[in-house]
Parts: C-alpha cells; sequence; structure tokens
C-alpha cells in the first residue's frame, strides 16, 4: 500500500489577481459570518503582504495578525482600513428579502 503525502492547503497561495482577491472576500461576506471574513482578509493580507498592508493601513503588523486571524474580532474600523490598503472597497446591495417603507 502507497502513502499518500499531503500539504496543508493555504488559500493566501492561490489569490494572485485582484479578480481572486475580490471573489474570495465576496463569497466570505456573502457567507455572513464575521470570524470567516476576518479570516479571508488575514488570508488576502498574507498573500499581499502582511507588513505593507499594516503599512498601508496605519496598524502594527502583529495587531493585525491577531485581528485578521480566524479567532480575530477585528473592529470594523480595522476592517474598513485593510479594505481600503488592499485597493479595494466595500459596496451594499439590497436582498431579495429587503423591504423597506418609506
Amino acid at each position: 500500500m502507497t502513502k499518500t503525502t499531503t500539504t496543508i492547503w493555504d488559500p493566501a497561495s492561490h489569490l494572485s489577481t485582484v479578480e481572486d482577491v475580490a471573489a474570495y472576500l465576496e463569497a466570505a461576506l456573502q457567507d455572513g459570518d464575521p470570524q470567516l471574513v476576518a479570516a479571508a482578509l488575514g488570508d488576502i493580507a498574507r498573500a499581499k503582504g502582511m507588513s505593507q498592508i499594516a503599512r498601508d493601513a496605519g496598524l502594527g503588523r502583529e495587531s493585525l495578525y491577531k485581528s485578521l486571524s480566524s479567532s480575530g474580532n477585528p473592529e470594523l474600523s480595522t476592517v474598513l482600513k485593510v479594505i481600503s490598503a488592499l485597493g479595494l472597497q466595500l459596496h451594499v446591495s439590497a436582498t431579495d428579502k429587503a423591504k423597506m417603507t418609506v
């Protein structure tokens, strides 16, 4: 019987284009899990260079690592700074469930 060798899958190694990054973050946002969004931002920041993203966002590298881990809980201001540092914009659209009376 032959042994199968496996390696840990790292999403950061697959985020090479801005389209990849946008699609990955969009999927995390659609899921609605705040920890997943933080982890996805962390993956993206690692792919782009955590130190550079931290500098561009005006944040400490170590605190950014911690905030954007799967167990992190970043403040909205941190999320918005990182999104901006990545050269992305956050957009909102109504869902089919959205109802508003004026």
